[in-house]
C-alpha cells in the first residue's frame, strides 16, 4: 500500500504537474500508511513515552487540514496551543491527564489570557486529546473531563446609518487607489461579509445583473448575498478605471488587487477601514468587523427578521447572530430614556 502511495505522490509532482494540496495530501496519506504499519499495537502503560513529538504535531496539522479542512489561521492557533502544552509537559504525551491539563490553562489564566482565549484553547484541547486517543497515543481523552470557559459575549461597536452614510461619502479623488478604497468599503457594508471572504472574492463572484455576489465563508460553505446600487456603481468604477492599472502577470481573477498587482490582503484592508473612519469627527475606531457588526445591526433596524440576517452573515448558529438584537434594544432604550417623559 505504501508502495503505490509513493507512486502516487511521484507521478503528482514529476508527471502531471497536480496542485500543492494534492501533493500534501498524497504526502499525509503516505506517512498515515508507514505509521500505522509501525504503530499497530501500542502498550497501554506509559504510551506517550514512545511517541516522537515532531511527528504528533505533524500528524495533528495534517489533520485539522486535511480532514477537519479548518482555516489557516485555526490551524495555526492550534498547533500553537498544542506545542505550548507540549512544552507544559516537557516534550512527552506521558501525565498528559486531566489535571496536567488543567494545570496548563490555569496557568494561561494567570497569564492574564482572555476568556475567549481560554475558551478557544479548552476547544483545541478536546480535539487534540481526541484525536491522540484514536491514534493510539492516549489510554483514554483527558479532554472530555474539562469544562467549558465560556467567553463573555460583549456589545460590539458599530457605526450609527449617518456615520456610515458620511463613512461612505468621504472617499477621496478618482485615483485608482481610491476607486478600489471605495469599492471595497461600500461592498462591506452593503453586504456584511468577512474580511478574509472580500480578500479572496474573485471578478467572476459578482453577478451583475442579478446584484448578488458568491462568498466561500467558513467551512468552505458558499453563500449569495445581495448589495446595492451604491457598490455596484462603486464596483464598476473600480473594474474598469481602476483594475486594470493594477493588473500584473500574478493578477490572475482577484477582484481586489494591491499596489504590486497580487490579491489584496486583510491588512492592507483594516488600514483602509481604519483611515476612513479617522476621516469622519466622532465615529468610533473599527476594522472591518465593525463595518460587519454596523450592517447587521442596520438591517435589524430596518426590519429585517433574524433568520435572513443569519443567512447574509453566514453564521452557523442563530446565537452568533443574536448578539445584533441585543445592540438594536439598547440603541432603543436609549432613545427612550432621551425621549419619552415617563422614562
Amino acid at each position: 500500500m505504501v508502495s503505490v502511495v509513493s507512486w502516487l505522490v511521484w507521478r503528482a509532482v514529476v508527471v502531471e504537474g497536480c496542485p500543492s494540496g494534492v501533493v500534501l495530501g498524497l504526502s499525509w496519506l503516505a506517512r498515515q500508511c508507514l505509521f500505522r504499519g509501525r504503530c499497530g499495537v501500542v502498550e497501554d502503560e506509559g504510551m506517550g513515552a514512545a511517541v516522537d513529538v515532531d511527528e504528533v504535531l505533524g500528524e495533528f496539522e495534517a489533520y485539522l487540514r486535511f480532514e477537519r479542512d479548518l482555516s489557516p489561521h485555526t490551524v495555526r492557533a492550534y498547533l500553537g496551543d498544542v506545542a505550548s502544552l507540549l512544552r507544559h509537559l516537557g516534550g512527552t504525551l506521558e501525565g498528559a491527564d486531566v489535571a496536567a491539563l488543567r494545570e496548563w490553562l490555569a496557568a494561561q489564566h494567570d497569564a492574564g489570557k482572555a476568556r475567549a482565549t481560554l475558551a478557544r484553547r479548552t476547544a483545541c484541547l478536546r480535539t487534540f486529546t481526541a484525536f491522540c486517543h484514536r491514534r493510539g497515543w492516549l489510554p483514554d481523552d483527558p479532554g472530555l473531563l474539562l469544562g467549558t470557559a465560556k467567553a463573555p459575549r460583549a456589545l460590539p461597536a458599530v457605526l450609527d446609518q449617518e456615520q456610515a452614510r458620511q463613512v461612505l461619502d468621504a472617499s477621496s479623488a478618482g485615483e485608482p487607489k481610491d476607486l478600489r478604497d471605495q469599492a471595497m468599503l461600500e461592498l462591506l457594508y452593503a453586504t456584511g461579509i468577512r474580511v478574509s471572504e472580500l480578500c479572496g472574492l474573485d471578478v467572476d463572484d459578482v453577478d451583475r445583473d442579478r446584484r448578488v455576489v458568491r462568498v466561500l465563508g467558513k467551512g468552505r460553505k458558499e453563500r449569495a448575498v445581495p448589495f446595492g446600487a451604491p457598490a455596484l456603481g462603486a464596483l464598476d468604477r473600480w473594474c474598469v478605471h481602476g483594475r486594470p492599472l493594477f493588473m500584473r502577470e500574478k493578477s490572475g481573477p482577484a477582484l481586489f488587487l494591491g499596489v504590486r498587482g497580487g490579491r489584496i490582503d486583510a491588512g492592507t484592508v483594516r488600514r483602509v477601514v481604519h483611515a476612513r473612519l479617522r476621516q469622519v469627527e466622532g465615529t468610533p475606531d473599527m476594522g472591518p468587523h465593525g463595518v460587519r457588526h454596523s450592517a447587521a445591526t442596520h438591517l435589524l433596524e430596518g426590519g429585517a427578521d433574524l433568520r435572513s440576517v443569519q443567512e447574509l452573515l453566514g453564521h452557523a448558529s442563530l446565537s452568533s447572530t443574536q448578539v445584533y438584537t441585543h445592540v438594536s434594544i439598547e440603541r432603543l432604550r436609549r432613545a427612550f430614556e432621551q425621549a419619552h417623559p415617563r422614562a
